[in-house]
């Protein structure tokens, strides 16, 4: 099985996205992020409990090692699903005791396999400590088997997961490490996906033309290998150096072809990410109404997914948006429906952001 690109969506604001857990991405694919970003369909959540019962049952000392490699697998597969449905506590259960398993049979290529589908559970689950000893882990497997190949997508991940982290130096030795392997192996989609995440480094450095020039190069190889998830997340890198530079003309034309290339290809992640650009763009050239055109397209995105989260980004900053433009009713209302959001995710960080736009708001 290839290695995976567990980060390939990842933006200044989010693991891809995470954060934004992302939904139907293509997971099989060394370009993820990305957290990574499935082609597995996202199975009934009654359907993946029930399954995980049946294959947490105790291990029977009279199976033999291929019955035993079986069953790891089955974990392994069922982890997956998991984490494409959202149960990312439940992958590392999963991804725990086949990991046990493999290192009992001496199996280390599917202890790496392992290691990736950990750490994309750990930062689901925000837990960036673990997911780096992960990735780290996973590196060295690479390593010592000397698969040049796995090295390129594991240090990737690791350098994405170091840039989320604030540690941009970090970031980019690493991923400089990925794209000299690339280079040697003349490896196309390495490099593409190399050079797109230095895009993302050199831009939190604030190297803006530096940032531009890699991104797009990347876009040469994204577009060789045909890589369509891979070209959409490196415009979004593009115009996040644009935006950042203050270029908004640029900005907008490498956010537009983005969203163009993830809507046609049902790449929601990097739609939402490329809309959120775009609004910045055209809210800082006081295109407002184009602005709130795109931002009813991220809530009809968010409400097609059921994702409370991506739905209270939406209410969060459209709240923002007509606070700016003067409609204080329409914004109370929209931050009001936020608040309403928050607390039913407890979070308590966007909660107490809201409340201070609400008490700040003018009674107009």
């Amino acid at each position: 099985m290839k290695p995976r690109h567990l980060l390939p969506g990842l933006s200044i604001l989010n693991f891809q996205n995470c954060g934004e857990f992302r939904h139907i991405q293509k997971w099989q694919s060394r370009s993820f992020y990305a957290l990574l970003l499935a082609v597995l369909l996202m199975p009934n959540s009654a359907i993946a409990i029930d399954i995980t019962k049946q294959m947490h049952r105790p291990l029977s000392v009279s199976r033999d090692e291929r019955t035993y490699r079986d069953y790891a697998d089955s974990l392994l597969r069922i982890g997956r699903e998991q984490l494409a449905a959202g149960f990312a506590a439940k992958t590392v259960e999963s991804g725990q005791e086949a990991l046990d398993i493999y290192r009992i049979l001496g199996d280390v290529n599917s202890q790496g396999l392992t290691y990736d589908l950990l750490a994309g559970a750990y930062l689901q689950l925000g837990n960036l400590k673990d997911a780096e000893d992960a990735l780290r882990r996973r590196v060295g497997i690479a390593r010592d088997n000397k698969d040049f190949e796995a090295q390129i997508f594991a240090l990737n991940n690791l350098g994405t997961l170091l840039l989320q982290k604030g540690e941009a130096k970090a970031a980019g030795q690493t991923i400089q490490d990925a794209l000299a392997i690339a280079r040697n192996l003349e490896n196309i989609e390495g490099q593409g996906l190399s050079l797109s995440n230095l895009g993302l480094v050199y831009t939190r450095l604030g190297n803006y033309n530096q940032a531009i020039k890699v991104c797009e190069t990347a876009l040469i190889f994204r577009r060789q290998t045909n890589d369509v998830i891979g070209e959409a997340n490196t415009l979004n890198n593009l115009g996040d150096a644009y935006l950042a530079a203050g270029d908004y003309d640029n900005t907008i034309g490498a956010y537009g072809a983005a969203m163009r290339l993830a809507k046609v290809h049902f790449d929601r992640g990097n739609q939402l990410r490329a809309i959120d650009g775009l609004v910045i763009a055209h809210s800082a050239v006081k295109r407002y109404e184009r602005a709130i055109e795109l931002l009813d397209q991220r809530l009809a995105i968010a409400q097609f997914l059921n994702n409370p989260v991506e739905e209270l980004k939406y209410f969060a900053s459209a709240g923002q948006m007509y606070e700016k433009i003067g409609k204080y009713t329409q914004a109370r209302n929209l931050y009001q429906q936020a608040l309403t959001l928050t607390r039913k995710l407890d979070d308590k960080k966007q909660e107490a952001f809201v409340l201070d736009r609400l008490t700040n708001l003018p009674n107009k």
